[in-house]
């Protein structure tokens, strides 16, 4: 389940933009254009399907510094995303979440003003009509609603003002299995900006044997998912391992779990010229930030959607030609999203550039464009998207 368009209003910098992504993504732009609010935007709707809104309000700093120059008095969001299966069609069965956010007087508190799932298409007029509802939700309703379109409405207290409906509607018992699945699928999405590799990090030390499949938000799992897809998943070894001599030569040979204290183990990689492996505590930031990123990207059951926030940080820059083939790759079973101020990460592309979206701040609020058509490919014939970056053309393109 991938975004078609994403719409926000009087969140942040982003006072009323429309999103039209690709499959494989780059953000680009000066600091403090919107980039890392556009990440922000993709956590609060997955904290949403979680039901971890309320929480994710409060880490923000409640709403006074969310809404739009501290004066909009609501949230909008809006997402088309892709359908579930087995259906295919993106114009027939493409649904559409909407959540709006309404700020209580001045206070940092909100409740929820409206909610909606549901697909805008009919098969029998062919055109966007009425729409076929899954769930929807204003101040006195909360209804799930059947594939026969039964009403299912919910007690007022099993559904807190402050969480999404959608978030509390997905049991196993839930009367639209539709529901479920869109919940599934948009809690999945990942967004990664804050991925710490300091000495004293957790992701240096031991870790409790588990078996992790996914790395999560703040990467400290990292040596847990590594553990349980480089021993189970010939497939991801031989990844990993590919990536690994492609960035360090044959000098890598392996990584291996050793078991430490407490049912927990170590990450360790295994040169050919040393006798003694390394360990997670004395590897470089870019080594542990590097396996960070292909654990996310060469993960052979992904989230549907991931973003990741300056991906170029800490790596050497022979590098990130690899990292952008694994983001390449990764496209085919995921959406990606990655942010950057690189032009060499932007020149790792090569000849087939992602989407490439530019952010600029104009007046106090971002403003989003999409870089494609027929001038871009007239300048990708004679300069390369960093080439581009670096003389600012891309950001003069319309």
């Amino acid at each position: 389940m991938k975004i078609i368009r994403l719409e926000v209003e009087g969140y942040r910098s982003l006072k009323s933009q429309s999103w039209y992504p690709g499959d494989l993504n780059v953000l680009i732009g000066p600091n403090a254009s919107g980039k890392s609010n556009l990440l922000r935007v993709i956590e609060t709707v997955s904290a949403a399907a979680r039901g971890a809104l309320g929480e994710q309000v409060q880490r923000e700093g409640g709403m006074d510094p969310i809404v739009w120059d501290g004066q909009a008095r609501q949230v909008r969001f809006m997402l088309k995303t892709t359908p579930l299966p087995p259906y295919e069609d993106p114009v027939r069965h493409a649904l559409t979440y909407e959540l709006l956010l309404a700020r209580l007087g001045t206070t940092s508190t909100y409740n929820i003003e409206f909610e909606s799932l549901a697909n805008f298409y009919s098969v029998e007029s062919g055109e966007h009509t009425e729409p076929f509802k899954l769930l929807e939700r204003d101040p006195r309703h909360a209804v799930v609603f059947s594939i026969e379109s039964q009403r299912f409405e919910a007690s007022p207290d099993s559904v807190p003002e402050n969480e999404a409906l959608l978030s509390v509607a997905a049991g196993p018992f839930t009367a639209n299995h539709f529901v479920a699945e869109f919940q599934r699928e948009l809690a999945s999405w990942t967004v990664y900006q804050d991925f710490q590799t300091h000495h004293g990090a957790r992701i240096r030390e031991p870790q409790v044997t588990r078996n992790d499949a996914h790395v999560a938000a703040d990467g400290q799992n990292l040596v847990s998912v590594l553990h349980s897809l480089y021993t189970s998943s010939r497939e991801f070894k031989n990844e990993i391992n590919a990536a690994m001599n492609a960035a360090f030569g044959d000098d890598f040979e392996e990584l291996i779990f050793p078991p430490a204290a407490d049912q927990r183990i170590q990450l360790r990689i295994r040169w050919k010229s040393l006798n003694r492996e390394q360990s997670a505590a004395d590897l470089s930031d870019g080594t542990l930030r590097f396996l960070f990123l292909l654990a996310v990207l060469a993960n052979p059951s992904p989230p549907s959607l991931i973003a990741i926030d300056e991906p170029e940080s800490g790596l050497h820059p022979s590098m990130l030609p690899i990292v952008a083939e694994y983001a390449r790759d990764a496209a085919t079973r995921s959406q990606v999203i990655l942010t950057t101020h690189s032009p060499e990460f932007l020149d790792a592309f090569g000849d087939n550039p992602p989407t490439t979206t530019v952010l600029e701040r104009q007046q106090g609020q971002t403003i989003m464009r999409v870089i494609s058509g027929d001038e871009l490919a007239y300048w990708l014939k004679q300069y390369t998207l960093g080439e581009l970056y670096r003389s600012r053309e891309l950001e003069a393109m319309k």
